[in-house]
């Protein structure tokens, strides 16, 4: 594995436990300048690992040292996602430059990664999370392209295995919502997140009874 060490990393607080993984795109138009801005000092972001589209991988970061890539975020009531976290950035132009598939190269590459990661670390399925659920009111990343069943289909994450749909009101969605882990102070752009990842193929923002069955279904697992 290439080593291009950014500097922008610190040390996790004493006795923090890594039992998390965010997923993120890198949303430019290249992945030189990707890894070029995640190695700037100035830019004040890396993460622990890039995955390129061929499926080369660069660690930026040691997994011991808290990188700075989930900002602003929330999950189970925990704020502070960078210091019990592991990000993985996945070389991709996002939407902003024109989200796209994510070749099988490049999801080898981090399914490896990844089962070895969880190896190393205590992290749950319902820990493997994308950049927009952690921070659904500002990030959209890695977005509706990536597939969350594949990973799922090799013991990476949790996915709903019964999506029938049921009647349900959005105070009961947002107690299930926050059990699961997510933040609930913009329920609609919360409830895109929760479809961007488990059914990407109609983010709405809606409370529909889909997205009510999936939420249900999901909550049972854990």
């Amino acid at each position: 594995m290439e080593q291009r060490p950014s500097p922008n990393h610190d040390e996790r607080p004493a006795g923090t436990i890594i039992d998390m993984l965010v997923l993120h795109y890198t949303g430019m138009e290249s992945a030189e300048a990707a890894i070029d801005r995640l190695c700037d000092p100035q830019a004040k972001v890396s993460a622990h690992y890039v995955v390129h589209e061929n499926g080369h991988t660069v660690q930026l970061v040691a997994e011991e040292y808290r990188a700075w890539h989930a900002g602003v975020a929330f999950w189970r009531g925990n704020r502070n996602i960078n210091a019990r976290s592991i990000g993985i950035e996945l070389v991709n132009p996002g939407h902003e430059f024109g989200l796209k598939a994510f070749p099988e190269e490049q999801m080898a590459a981090l399914e490896t990664l990844v089962l070895e990661i969880i190896q190393r670390h205590p992290i749950p399925g319902r820990n493997v999370v994308g950049h927009s659920d952690v921070a659904p009111r500002r990030k959209e990343d890695p977005g509706e392209l990536f597939d969350w069943f594949r990973l799922h289909k090799y013991g990476i994450g949790l996915w709903p295995e019964d999506g029938q749909g049921i009647d349900m009101d959005e105070q009961q969605a947002g107690i299930l919502l926050q059990d699961f882990g997510y933040e609930i102070e913009d329920m609609g752009k919360t409830l895109a997140a929760f479809q961007r990842h488990f059914r990407p193929a109609e983010i709405n923002g809606k409370l529909d009874e889909e997205t009510a069955g999936l939420l249900k279904s999901l909550s049972s697992l854990c």
